[in-house]
């Protein structure tokens, strides 16, 4: 083996990139196994070889249903937060246009909100596009202020995912139970880190995704209130009672629904949270005057940091620790740095955006990990 080669494979390697994806925790592996070795039936055939297909089906749907607060036959699963995203929007405004063609959302929404949005402005829709305070929370004022006759959907998220910082749900619920609008939560971030229950958010319909939860990529789940008028995204057989048409991926709906039971647990929160107050407390007694968290203080995800070295640029902070993997806020364009939408709308200085780095703490994260984060850190680039 060459010597670069070698000391890459002795490199010690760091995850702090757990909003992006989390690993699949073992008693999911388990969990989805038989129905990817054993259990082979259709889901919608009668007879024995879909009996086990069948009770699995139904056992991750009450899990699921568990953690946020609803019935079973209010989940429907799809192939992730990006499907769920769609089909909340899309199917919300064909089947409610109607009434009305406004929308309203934020300019901190996941791509996977932003770009139906945007598409279904190209089919007649009227989108309103709020902004965020300082710490990237949007003000439910704005939000009554923005309604108008023709408001059929407002869809904003739990979350955000690259500041951890949370937006005013359940008070924007109210408004909108009050005016008759339907109401969709992005919460791809946040279900597993903190109480999602869709009776205290007052939610329509709320967006899960697998990889956020310790789950397989390619699995997600959208939550729909009993009632809500929503067209299918997918057409076909009579899947998921009529509302996604599409075999079901038995391996991996066992598997978010295993995901989302161990979460029910709550073992790992407290400890996260911990980690999450230590790091910061570390960098801040580190780098001092020449760092800044980005987001709410307090009312954000408890294993978010998104911080901003001042004078430096987020993607040279990476590339002088590759032990860790993080995520950059900015990307650089010949010679020129380019902040996140996020922190655009945020209205973070571009001088100081641009060395912006975020890091998301999760189950298998230890304190040894961060100690030597932080002095990988102290060490490359104080």
């Amino acid at each position: 083996m060459a010597a670069a080669d070698q000391g890459a494979a002795e490199r010690t390697s760091i995850y702090l990139d757990y909003n992006a994806s989390t690993p699949i925790d073992p008693e999911v592996v388990e969990e989805m196994m038989p129905y990817l070795t054993g259990y082979y039936g259709n889901p919608s055939s009668s007879h024995w070889a879909s009996a086990n297909i069948q009770q699995a089906i139904h056992l991750a749907r009450t899990r699921i249903a568990k953690l946020v607060g609803c019935d079973p036959d209010e989940i429907i699963f799809t192939s992730g937060g990006s499907e769920s995203n769609n089909t909340a929007i899309k199917g919300t405004y064909y089947a409610n246009r109607h009434r009305g063609n406004h929308i309203i959302t934020t300019k901190i929404e996941h791509p996977a909100v932003l770009h139906p949005c945007a598409y279904l402005e190209t089919q007649g829709a009227r989108v309103t596009y709020l902004d965020v305070d300082a710490y990237g929370r949007v003000n439910a004022d704005d939000v009554a202020a923005a309604i108008t006759d023709d408001t059929i959907l407002v869809s904003i998220m739990h979350a955000n995912n690259e500041t951890g910082t949370i937006q005013p749900i359940r008070k924007i619920g109210d408004i909108t139970r009050e005016r008759g609008i339907i109401f969709h939560t992005d919460a791809a971030q946040s279900v597993g880190k903190i109480e999602t229950l869709v009776s205290d958010l007052n939610v329509d319909l709320l967006t899960i995704a697998g990889h956020k939860l310790y789950a397989p990529k390619g699995i997600g789940a959208l939550y729909i209130r009993r009632g809500t008028l929503i067209d299918s995204y997918i057409h076909g057989a009579g899947h998921e009672s009529g509302r996604r048409a599409g075999t079901e991926n038995v391996p991996y709906i066992a598997a978010i629904g295993k995901a989302a039971e161990i979460a029910s647990r709550k073992e790992d929160q407290q400890r996260i949270r911990t980690l999450t107050d230590r790091f910061w407390a570390r960098l801040s007694d580190m780098f001092q005057e020449r760092i800044v968290l980005n987001g709410h203080p307090d009312e954000k995800l408890p294993n978010t940091l998104n911080v901003s070295f001042k004078g430096m640029i987020g993607q040279d902070i990476l590339d002088q620790v590759p032990e860790i993997a993080a995520t950059t806020g900015s990307a650089c364009h010949t010679g020129s740095i380019e902040l996140s939408p996020v922190l655009k709308a945020m209205k973070v200085d571009p001088a100081i955006g641009a060395g912006t780095v975020r890091f998301s703490i999760g189950r298998y994260t230890t304190a040894d990990e961060i100690e030597q984060a932080c002095d990988l850190l102290k060490n490359r680039i104080l």
